[in-house]
């Protein structure tokens, strides 16, 4: 083992409802405590989330309504959490912005004294990101064995940019060549829009990722309350957002 432990390291992964700290809550966690002596101890909960697991964050990790319907829930696990977790440092990936945050958040709901300040975090992608800078710089000397020059003067940033994605496409044999493709394998997720404000749903209909109907189809809350409609077109999105959310208002009135 590589690293140097003077107390217990738990590295820790939340699977969950959502993204949003104030009032996702946790479906599935898992701790691997590793001691100084390098032995391990390993314990994986499903939680019941006491809320329907949204269809999207199923989609991610897999876990449903069903499969959590007879699990504990959080607080009847958090004694057993804490027990595990005390005089141990943590450790995940972007648990530093994420899994931390809301571990603590649920520890706090349950009840429990959660004081981070007894911990040392460490963030295996906050590492990743410092020592492999993942820039254009970056690319251009690993794909093409160049150092980019005039760093982020346009020219040089699309001329490299070209020379990235061409050599990608020689080094990877099961990349598309072709742009369609590309396009497609581009995409981290399909959204209707730009700004990633309407997901499609499993039968590809359109649904709000936001706001008070959010998981809700787009067309059918726009027939219930047209009033949304109205006040989206009045607040602060993006114009191409507002487009996207005309045409499925115009689409459904034929």
């Amino acid at each position: 083992m590589n690293l140097k432990l003077h107390k217990p390291l738990c590295v820790f992964d939340l699977e969950t409802t959502g993204t949003q700290v104030g009032k996702d809550k946790i479906v599935e966690i898992c701790i691997l405590k590793v001691n100084p002596d390098a032995s391990r101890e390993s314990k994986t909960w499903l939680v019941n989330p006491e809320m329907p697991i949204p269809a999207e964050a199923s989609a991610v990790h897999g876990i449903y309504d069903t499969d959590v319907a007879q699990a504990p829930t959080f607080k009847e696990i958090a004694p057993k959490i804490l027990e595990l977790i005390n005089g141990s440092d943590l450790a995940g990936f972007n648990s530093n912005r994420f899994d931390v945050p809301l571990l603590a958040e649920e520890l706090l709901r349950a009840g429990l004294d959660f004081d981070l300040s007894k911990f040392r975090l460490v963030d295996a992608q906050t590492i990743y990101h410092k020592k492999e800078p993942r820039n254009l710089g970056a690319a251009y000397q690993y794909y093409c064995g160049k150092e980019l020059l005039n760093a982020h003067s346009a020219e040089a940033d699309v001329l490299a940019t070209f020379e990235v994605l061409d050599a990608q496409v020689g080094k990877y044999d099961d990349l598309p060549k072709d742009i369609a493709g590309l396009s497609d394998y581009s995409y981290h997720n399909k959204f209707a829009d730009l700004a990633g404000m309407i997901h499609f749903n499993d039968k590809n209909e359109e649904i709000f990722a936001f706001g008070k109907y959010k998981g809700q189809v787009v067309k059918d809350v726009f027939q219930k309350d047209l009033g949304y409609y109205g006040w989206i077109q009045n607040a602060d999105f993006p114009l191409y957002t507002k487009k996207v959310f005309t045409a499925i208002q115009l689409r459904a009135k034929f």
